[in-house]
């Protein structure tokens, strides 16, 4: 068959940044060809070649915090599903140790009559951040200012080895990884997330009637 590929967008020019720091709106642009793969991902987790962890709500939720570090990260594209069959693409952020200070996740429900439903997690601060052992977040946006170590843009999101035990994605398919990450302002948007291990100090959950999002 001909080669129909579209051609490849222009991007704006960014400044150049000192190495070792990633602004984020260009690392949106890095990670863009791991959308390109979506097809692929449906036709994969179609066939059982992807087995998600387990089937998304379908509804999206936030998560911020005031400082993450974390120590092995890796991050590729993939597919959320729902029980519904509905699939999003995401990016899966996998750390193998994270410290979050102040950290915030909330979500927001319509109900009928009553209205929106906020419901809100806060947890960690300076001196005692939240923990978490083989993190897992699959997330279709997020922002912050960060920093990483030894950078390794481009790579086969099937290689990955930086990242904890399951963080690779699929042959052929855009990867990254680093030895370090450092976010500060961190917001996400994201369907999903999990850990093997999820230390919370200062722990609250408060449910409330209105908008009360982290962000």
């Amino acid at each position: 068959m001909p080669d129909e590929s579209p051609e490849s967008p222009e991007f704006p020019e960014f400044p150049e940044q000192a190495t070792g720091h990633t602004n984020w709106a260009r690392f949106a642009l890095f990670t863009a060809p791991a959308a390109v793969g979506a097809a692929g991902l449906l036709i994969a987790m179609a066939n059982g070649a992807i087995a998600a962890s387990f089937a998304v709500s379908g509804q999206q939720f936030k998560i911020s915090a005031d400082r993450l570090d974390g120590t092995g990260f890796a991050m590729y594209g993939s597919l959320d599903q729902t029980v519904r069959q509905e699939v999003h693409p995401v990016a899966v952020a996998a750390i193998r140790e994270a410290e979050l200070q102040n950290l915030c996740q909330s979500v927001l429900t319509e109900f009928p009559v009553l209205g929106s439903v906020s419901m809100k997690l806060t947890a960690g601060s300076e001196d005692r951040p939240v923990e978490a052992e083989n993190l897992f977040v699959d997330m279709e946006q997020m922002g912050g200012d960060a920093e990483f170590d030894s950078m390794e843009l481009g790579r086969d999101a099937s290689t990955l080895d930086k990242g904890p035990e399951g963080g690779q994605g699929m042959q052929d398919l855009f990867g990254m990884q680093s030895d370090t990450i450092s976010v500060t302002g961190l917001e996400q948007t994201a369907w999903a997330a999990n850990a093997g291990t999820f230390r919370l100090s200062n722990l609250n959950l408060a449910v409330s009637r209105g908008d009360s999002e982290c962000f």
